[in-house]
């Protein structure tokens, strides 16, 4: 037993098997236990001597373990990982001479744990191998074969193999497979291949094996067509809808899942739906569908917003419809669901289907269908006329004024106090740290933070419970963070703000606590400038504050200078009220402590300062220098930045323009912002950029793309304005090529105070026609809640939206979707108010932009449905109708852009005495 100890500690892991058979049961166990107290030991010792005997300790724990439980949670244990190559082939060795039963028991158990390598996999395989019981069919281990087939493919002796062959080859392929099909999300190397018609990919490997009889076919496409209607991602969808056609399913095979088309065709994605749509239309042709069903299904198609479906599912139903005249009882009601569809076109073409087919003699169906073309607009009005008689506009309205319907106003919620015992502070910290991007070899990308308010009560409690119970507040940290980077190995190097994050911050504050991080590097961290020279964009600014208020923390937990801190907000929202400042101030002048400067300069951009006189009066009697800054401050009411107006309002900038052009001769309509001396004259370094006049920048910022930060509107959490300007560049390109995600801080900026100007309107007009529907869609989010706060100035947003498409920043169909999403939640007077100021700079385009035909189908839409009282084009009574209107109404032909111009026209016309638009 001690050779073997010896050894370990010697980190000479390959003599470890070896000595561990030597042991009988009863020396494995008294090894055992002196391994685990050199485990303890080990996770005080710096990371380089942790690393040399963690080989050396995971082989020996695990051939000293008498029981498979115990076993399986050792080799499991993540501080006994090694981040070069594992040690398994040698914990194979130590367990030679197992009962093929326990090895067994082994395997099964570590295939429960979230082991899902390639590297686990192997070992989990050879003790079934050795213990010769089936393979476990795990999530994790289904992910870890991936994994290990997806290597074999490209490291073969004569170059890459082809994966049928492996497949093939693989002993357990038979039992795994059927877990793919089964597992929440498909494993990632499964999904994917070089192009759709290659033939060595999965859905092409699976479907020869099934025709090989390797693989049981039935079984395969019973289980794609259980996954196609249960949903989930859309690659994996179309993974099982590749496997499902390249199986080429029988008549039979196709009669006994007709439910299960007609759930695909109501709620799967779009290649989902029309391949069950085509199935549908197939058994019909047979004969097999019936016109319940065929009428069920039609219910659901014909909601949905994909035209193609849509009008599939009209032609199927027209060509019943001819086949059998008897159904058109149970079958055109369905029709004129289309009725309801925001496409003109396939209203009509609905319209049509039902004028061609509506028995004369049935009085009731026709008083049913009369009831739902009703829905139609003015456009449709002379037709439905001429089919049903008088429809009339009393016939669909119920005499109520139209109401706007908008979300609630955001409420302010006060922060919780923060946590003020060492378990609940503990519980706080390892929930926000405790995340799997803290246990690689570097503490890189974090994992999204936990939101503002956890973290300003956690960095609050942080320094509040260190001052009274340090010892006790280390030591439970200790035993709740085993195991977490950091905190087993140290903070190697000094954080970026390029990086910084709010698990970051608190990461450097607790490293303080525990002497992860030492005095030396604390003190030279406070005394550092962050790095937020003039070249430095607004994201490395923002997290530049971050940093230097998180290194003057760290030193304050390791000292116990200050009793809480000054910034800590009163709102979730970041914002802290200028009352409940002073009384702070006076706390630490009653102490006699002097306020840290990052942490009194952040309380000053977050205090709230409109309406806050009393407390100027409150702070200018304290008689210290902070009170005196406080006061001044709030009286100045100033915005951080003042933002400069682009200046542009056509395809030409006018004098004092604000515009670049990109590499690529785009233009990029952006803001300046002017400088603010106060806060280079009397903020500590780390902040002089947010006083700085600075230039639009276009340059895009590798280093942190769309990472979500919510300290950023928190830092500046009363000056919207100024940052809508600063992170307009995000918004810039996610309405160009950026990835997704770029708009996400547009809902928490709406909720920023101060003036809602260019700048904030500027931004929604890029979110709103942004390249992904994610970003659309939190675009539509920031606008509905401006409108609900009465801060929205529609003719604003609707001239800088004519800017951005104007100088193609901004494509038309897109901005049509978000447009009709917002429209979608009763907000159609808001809508209607923006796009009436857009829609001139539009309709002026000798070559109608695509998507002005969808644009141009919400806005009648929202004419028709809310009228245009209210509703005004530029600011003044009096003003003409949308210009260029009217002539694209009279054009010929029968585009969707002259018929939805028309559609809007007459609604104009209709409503002509409510108001101007």
């Amino acid at each position: 037993m001690t050779d073997l100890l010896t050894t370990v500690r010697a980190g000479q892991h390959r003599d470890v098997p070896a000595l561990v058979l030597r042991l009988d049961r009863a020396g494995r166990r008294a090894a055992l236990a002196e391994l685990k107290e050199l485990r303890k030991e080990a996770r005080g010792w710096e990371w380089q001597r942790q690393d040399k005997i963690r080989k050396a300790l995971q082989v020996a724990g695990a051939g000293c373990h008498t029981g498979a439980a115990g076993c399986a949670t050792w080799i499991g244990g993540r501080d006994l990982r090694s981040w070069s190559r594992s040690p398994y082939p040698l914990i194979l060795v130590a367990l030679g001479d197992r009962d093929p039963a326990w090895l067994g028991d082994l395997a099964h158990r570590l295939a429960a744990k979230s082991l899902n390598s390639e590297a686990e996999y192997t070992f989990i395989s050879e003790l079934v191998r050795m213990a010769g019981c089936p393979i476990p069919t795990t999530d994790s281990l289904v992910e870890g074969w991936a994994e290990r087939i997806s290597t074999a493919r490209w490291h073969g002796r004569s170059g890459r193999v082809p994966l049928v062959n492996l497949l093939r080859s693989d002993p357990h392929v038979a039992v795994l497979v059927p877990r793919l099909f089964e597992m929440q999300e498909l494993a990632s190397q499964v999904g994917w291949y070089d192009t759709p018609d290659s033939t060595d990919h999965w859905p092409a490997a699976l479907c020869v094996l099934a025709e090989e009889g390797v693989l049981d076919r039935s079984q395969l496409a019973e289980r794609c067509v259980t996954r196609l209607v249960r949903g989930g991602k859309t690659g994996d969808q179309r993974f099982f809808l590749t496997v499902l056609q390249q199986l080429s399913i029988t008549e039979d095979e196709e009669r006994a899942h007709l439910r299960d088309w007609m759930a695909m065709a109501a709620d799967g994605i779009s290649v989902v739906a029309s391949h069950a749509q085509d199935v549908l239309a197939r058994l019909d042709a047979r004969g097999e569908l019936s016109t319940g069903d065929l009428a069920e299904v039609s219910g659901s198609v014909l909601f949905r917003r994909e035209k193609k479906l849509v009008r599939g599912q009209l032609i199927l139903l027209g060509k019943v419809l001819s086949r059998e005249a008897s159904t058109a009882g149970e079958l055109l009601p369905v029709v004129a669901e289309t009725f309801g569809n925001e496409d003109v076109a396939l209203q009509e073409r609905a319209l049509k289907l039902i004028a061609r087919h509506l028995p004369a003699d049935d009085a009731p169906l026709r008083e049913e269908l009369s009831f739902a073309a009703a829905q139609l607009g003015p456009l449709h009005r002379e037709a439905v006329t001429a089919l049903f008689g008088a429809v009339g506009e009393e016939a669909s309205a119920d005499g109520r004024p139209y109401e706007e319907l908008l979300p609630p106003v955001p409420v302010l919620t006060r922060l919780d106090p923060a946590p003020g015992s060492v378990a609940e502070l503990v519980e706080e910290v390892a929930a926000q740290l405790k995340s799997r991007s803290w246990q690689g070899s570097t503490p890189g990308t974090l994992a999204a933070a936990s939101g503002i308010s956890a973290f300003e009560r956690t960095l609050d409690g942080l320094v509040r419970v260190a001052r009274t119970d340090r010892a006790e507040l280390a030591e439970a940290l200790q035993e709740a963070l085993a195991g977490v980077w950091f905190v087993e190995h140290g903070i190697e190097r000094q954080p970026e703000p390029a990086y910084m994050s709010t698990d970051h911050a608190l990461a450097l504050v607790v490293g303080s606590l525990l002497g992860r991080v030492s005095g030396k590097d604390v003190a030279e961290g406070k005394g550092r400038w962050t790095g937020t020279g003039m070249g430095t964009c607004a994201h490395a600014a923002l997290n530049g504050v971050l940093l230097a208020r998180a290194w003057e923390a760290a030193g304050d937990v390791a000292t116990d200078r200050v009793p809480f801190l000054l910034a800590t907000p009163t709102w979730h929202t970041g914002s802290l009220d200028a009352a409940e400042l002073v009384e702070r101030l006076r706390t630490y002048q009653r102490l006699g402590v002097a306020p840290g400067p990052a942490d009194y300069s952040q309380a000053l951009l977050r205090v709230r300062r409109s309406g806050a006189s009393v407390a100027a009066e409150a702070a200018a009697s304290l008689g210290t220098p902070e009170g005196d800054r406080l006061a001044a401050w709030i009286r100045a009411d100033e915005p951080l930045a003042p933002v400069l107006r682009h200046g542009l309002t056509s395809d030409r900038p006018s004098a004092g323009t604000w515009w670049q052009r990109s590499a690529s001769g785009v233009r990029q309509v952006l803001l300046a912002t002017k400088e603010r001396l106060v806060i280079q004259q009397e903020f500590p370094r780390s902040f002089h950029w947010l006083g700085r006049p600075h230039l639009p920048d276009t340059r895009e910022c590798y280093h942190w793309g769309t990472g979500r930060c919510p300290h950023w509107a928190a830092t500046l959490p009363e000056d919207g304005e100024t940052l809508a300007a600063w992170l307009m560049p995000d918004l810039l390109r996610a309405a160009d090529e950026g990835p997704r995600g770029g708009a996400w801080f547009l809902p928490p900026l709406m909720e920023t105070g101060g003036e809602a100007g260019v700048a904030v309107h500027l931004a929604l007009a890029y979110g709103l026609g942004a390249r992904h529907p994610e970003d659309r869609m939190s675009a539509v989010d920031a606008l509905l809640v401006l409108a609900a706060q009465g801060r929205l100035d529609a003719a604003l947003l609707g001239r800088e939206l004519g800017v951005l498409v104007d100088h193609d920043l901004v494509k038309v169909n897109r901005l049509a979707d978000a447009a009709r999403t917002a429209a979608a939640t009763g907000a159609y007077r808001t809508v209607l108010g923006v796009l009436a100021r857009a829609l001139p700079t539009l309709l002026a385009y000798e070559k109608a932009p695509r998507g002005i035909g969808d644009l141009l189908a919400v806005a009648a839409e929202c004419a028709e449905r809310c009228g245009t009282e209210g509703i005004e084009h530029g600011g003044t009574e009096g003003i003409e109708p949308i210009a260029g209107l009217a002539a694209t109404a009279g054009r010929k032909g029968t585009s969707q852009t002259v018929r939805q111009a028309a559609r809007l026209q007459a609604a104009i016309v209709r409503h002509s005495g409510q108001g101007p638009l």
